[in-house]
């Protein structure tokens, strides 16, 4: 209904977005730079965001931009299974059957990667994520499985994400074998206030609107009871179009939105 009202050709605020049709923020831009890096150098690093930050997005765009003939990108969440099915899971995506016993499972998983990396001429990529969920025994598992050679060279990317407090349980003594071999470190930040408003415009034309939809103080508004965070500014924007069609109101009004935001519990 709010599509057609105000002559859109499609959702502009939906999880459908392409990395390419990523806005490109100030926090995006520098996430993008660290994990370029880190494709360039290989080895380990550490995303973190609060909820709705767009770690998953940012992941994908980053992502999106390997090239697929040098690069295999395996992502799995800790939040499904066991820890020995998230193993297990590794090594199929590597394309082995998994081991029964963890020790050869792990030799496994090492055997393959290096195999992607030295016949094959491919980099495994390993994106980890809610892993503010692992307890220090598997973080320190991790930093065992991922030595190769003795730690003398790294042929693989591995990219730990989850919320900000896995910053924390990786400065505990029994993790510091895992900290210390990060090669990046980087929190995803929320759009600024001035970034709100040309982060509307852009999902907005991406559909083919072809004015503002929004007005000043609405905008303020989003920014304001988002705080910026992405998932936020999404779910507020959208609720207003819904609640300014069904009031016929070709601009989206500060009372809208904050009608919106009581609706959806901001």
């Amino acid at each position: 209904m709010y599509q057609a009202f105000y002559g859109l050709k499609g959702a502009p605020f939906g999880k459908e977005l392409k990395p390419q049709d990523a806005f490109l923020s100030c926090s995006l831009k520098e996430t993008r730079a660290r994990l370029e890096y880190l494709s360039r150098v290989r080895g380990m690093g550490v995303l973190v965001g609060e909820p709705g930050a767009g770690k998953t997005f940012t992941l994908r765009v980053f992502c999106a931009n390997l090239n697929p003939a040098l690069f295999k990108v395996i992502y799995l969440p800790l939040a499904t299974g066991t820890v020995m099915d998230f193993y297990r899971g590794l090594a199929r995506s590597l394309g082995e059957e998994p081991s029964f016993r963890k020790i050869d499972l792990f030799h496994q998983i090492q055997q393959a990667v290096q195999v992607f990396f030295r016949d094959k001429k491919i980099t495994p990529v390993f994106i980890l994520d809610e892993m503010h969920l692992a307890n220090p025994k598997f973080l320190l598992d991790l930093a065992l499985l991922f030595n190769f050679a003795m730690d003398a060279f790294n042929p693989f990317i591995l990219v730990l994400a989850g919320l900000p407090f896995l910053l924390s349980r990786l400065e505990l003594n029994q993790t510091q074998s895992l900290a210390q071999r990060l090669v990046v470190r980087f929190q995803v930040e929320p759009l600024n206030r001035e970034e709100v408003g040309a982060y509307l415009e852009h999902h907005l034309s991406l559909v083919g609107a072809t004015r503002p939809l929004f007005e000043p103080p609405a905008v303020e508004a989003i920014a304001s009871c988002s705080r910026g965070w992405p998932r936020l500014v999404n779910n507020l924007a959208l609720t207003s179009l819904l609640w300014g069609a069904q009031l016929k109101a070709q601009l989206i009004s500060a009372d809208v939105v904050r009608q919106a935001a009581t609706e959806i519990g901001l």
